[in-house]
């Protein structure tokens, strides 16, 4: 194969999160080559563009497809291909999560091949709402095409700078798409401009909406920049809140907020925050505990899925073995976990290094009347040195790139007996696992726990012991 060249193939197998092996069709007397494409489904036939070839191996891009899978059916949402939110939606919800398993199972048992004490691979826990389950979207204002009409809504697929109108997304519920409508309609009428990536000129940025799947409760977050004159700015924001208050909405608007974020980076984040409506918080319950979220409170994006992770995360766990037992919770986040363990524990540790995360754990641990808990703002990494309990239980979910090398070694020192190991990217995972069963860990059960249906990702939950423990 060379560069630029158009071929089709066949997709055999897609690697986490979105990497499909393609075999391309080869001419009369040549062997079978293969490429890495992203964003395929197996069994598909393509046609491809070359995009990379190094050494014998190659990249490629779709440009067409020829024949759908057998497995495939008509995707429910109009948006699906042109929106990047979705991989598998063409796929019937058991063949998705079945594929999603397969690629963690391939991972850890590449992770684990040296480990020669036997561990269950357990069957996935699925989603157990697959539509309509999430309780955050972060929505951002462009256009689909260059110089065309404002939208609202997520980044086209493979693209960077063109944004599809999701207005009949089917991750989110009626609610979502509401507001969407009605904030796009208002701001279109009104001729308002969106902040340019290139330019760096405009004042819309994004809409963020938070929903509380258990209680109904939503925030809504108009971000912008500073770029607009203040007296026209407070009569602009004042009809965008009059607006969301007029809806007809199966939840409850607890409050509705402006953030200004002058940053050049296309993040959601505050320079300045504002209550143009009601509170800057809702309560979330998961579980039999409450929780207080606020705009940017880290907190599990789908809620029914949450208390089936916890849950297995829970049932793994089993019984701490004493009742004065130390229990660290390493990336607490806002100390969910940490308070679900809090009544089987003496006490509690969480360390998370977002401020305000922890600062929110420390309110729902005393609105849940737990005073078992602990915990410190700080990175795992520097914070394990200072804490004077040593733990007999760790319970690890670090965030996406997984756990710091040097973190990692501390926490091997440590020498608990059990610990349990959530991971939202399986690859991070299996890195981090192969370092824990090299220095004296096993995993003695692993599972996956579908928490972001029709996308690429999954959690997976594990449960280690110390050999000879």
């Amino acid at each position: 194969m060379k560069k630029g060249e158009i071929r089709e193939g066949i997709v055999e197998q897609v690697k986490f999160p979105n990497k499909g092996c393609v075999r391309l069709l080869p001419a009369e007397g040549e062997s079978a080559e293969y490429v890495t494409v992203k964003n395929v489904i197996p069994g598909q036939k393509l046609s491809v563009r070359i995009t990379k070839v190094r050494k014998g191996k190659g990249e490629g891009r779709v440009l067409e497809l020829l024949e759908p899978s057998l497995d495939e059916t008509e995707a429910p949402c109009p948006h699906f291909g042109s929106c990047g939110g979705c991989l598998y939606l063409s796929l019937p919800y058991d063949k998705q999560l079945s594929l999603k398993e397969a690629q963690v199972k391939e991972l850890l048992e590449e992770a684990l091949a040296g480990q020669e004490e036997p561990w269950v691979f357990e069957p996935a826990r699925p989603n157990p709402r697959p539509y309509a389950y999430r309780n955050k979207m972060e929505f951002s204002f462009g256009d689909e095409v260059k110089d065309g009409p404002l939208s609202l809504g997520l980044h086209k697929r493979g693209g960077f700078y063109d944004i599809v109108t999701v207005s009949g997304c089917r991750i989110v519920d009626e609610d979502y798409r509401r507001i969407l409508q009605a904030v796009l309609s208002y701001f279109r009428e009104r001729e308002i401009s969106y902040f340019h990536r290139l330019s760096h000129e405009g004042y819309l940025r994004h809409l963020l909406v938070r929903k509380a799947s258990i209680t109904g409760e939503l925030l809504v977050a108009l971000v912008t920049t500073s770029q607009m004159e203040e007296q026209k700015e407070g009569k602009l924001l004042e009809g965008f809140a009059d607006t969301l208050e007029a809806l007809e909405l199966e939840g409850k608007i607890a409050g509705i907020l402006h953030i200004r974020n002058d940053s050049v980076a296309d993040v959601v984040k505050s320079d300045e925050t504002t209550v143009l409506r009601g509170q800057d918080f809702f309560y979330e319950e998961l579980l039999g505990l409450r929780f207080r979220i606020s705009v940017f409170s880290f907190f599990q994006t789908n809620s029914y899925g949450a208390q089936v992770l916890y849950q297995t995360a829970r049932d793994y766990i089993g019984d701490l073995g004493k009742k004065d037992c130390v229990v660290y919770d390493l990336y607490s986040g806002t100390g969910t976990i940490a308070q679900l363990m809090a009544p089987a524990a003496g006490k509690v540790i969480g360390v998370e290094i977002v401020e305000e995360a922890v600062e929110a754990a420390r309110e729902n641990a005393k609105e849940n009347g737990l005073s078992n808990c602990e915990f410190i703002a700080g990175d795992v990494l520097k914070v394990l040195d200072g804490i004077g309990e040593k733990p007999d239980f760790i319970i690890l979910d670090p965030p996406r790139d997984g756990i710091h090398p040097k973190a990692l070694q501390k926490i091997i020192r440590y020498g608990v007996e059990r610990m349990i190991y959530i991971s939202c990217k399986p690859t991070s995972l299996a890195r981090d696992l192969e370092v824990l069963t090299a220095n004296g860990y096993r995993v003695e059960r692993a599972c996956c726990v579908d928490m972001f249906s029709w996308s690429g990702n999954i959690e997976t939950v594990c449960l280690l012991s110390r050999r000879n423990a």
